[in-house]
């Protein structure tokens, strides 16, 4: 029985983690499968070499059309989608000014060093010329 014992629990060490991935992988291609079977015209996709475009054409078995600029469609597989995407939010005016700088207040800690606030890093302190 001590024979048997240890090529059992060897075999059980292999096998299980071999049947979790299988599951794993199973589980994924239906989740993409599932995704494919979904498309419609005027969702938002990302294929698998990272274009974004707009579904045009989802009516044939094998194929999609996917308008990447306006009045520009292209044929492309079924496969090549990766993952639907959110509609991309257009702003008219920019937040951010890029021309003004914000320093991050200095405050002094018990160690006489400068911490910045924010952040947390460190700031070597000021060298002083005239001390040996």
């Amino acid at each position: 029985m001590n024979q048997l014992l240890l090529p059992l629990l060897l075999m059980l060490v292999v096998a299980i983690p071999l049947v979790m991935g299988t599951r794993k992988q199973k589980k994924a291609a239906a989740a993409q499968q599932e995704l494919l079977s979904s498309l419609a015209p005027g969702d938002r996709v990302m294929t698998t070499s990272g274009l974004y475009a707009t579904v045009a054409d989802a009516s044939a078995d094998t194929t999609i059309d996917l308008e990447i600029a306006e009045g520009v469609v292209t044929t492309w597989l079924r496969q090549a989608v990766r993952e639907k995407v959110e509609p991309a939010v257009e702003t008219d005016e920019d937040t951010t000014d890029t021309d003004e700088v914000v320093e991050a207040p200095v405050v002094e800690s018990k160690d006489d060093e400068r911490v910045e606030e924010k952040t947390g890093a460190q700031i070597a302190p000021p060298l002083e010329h005239g001390k040996k």
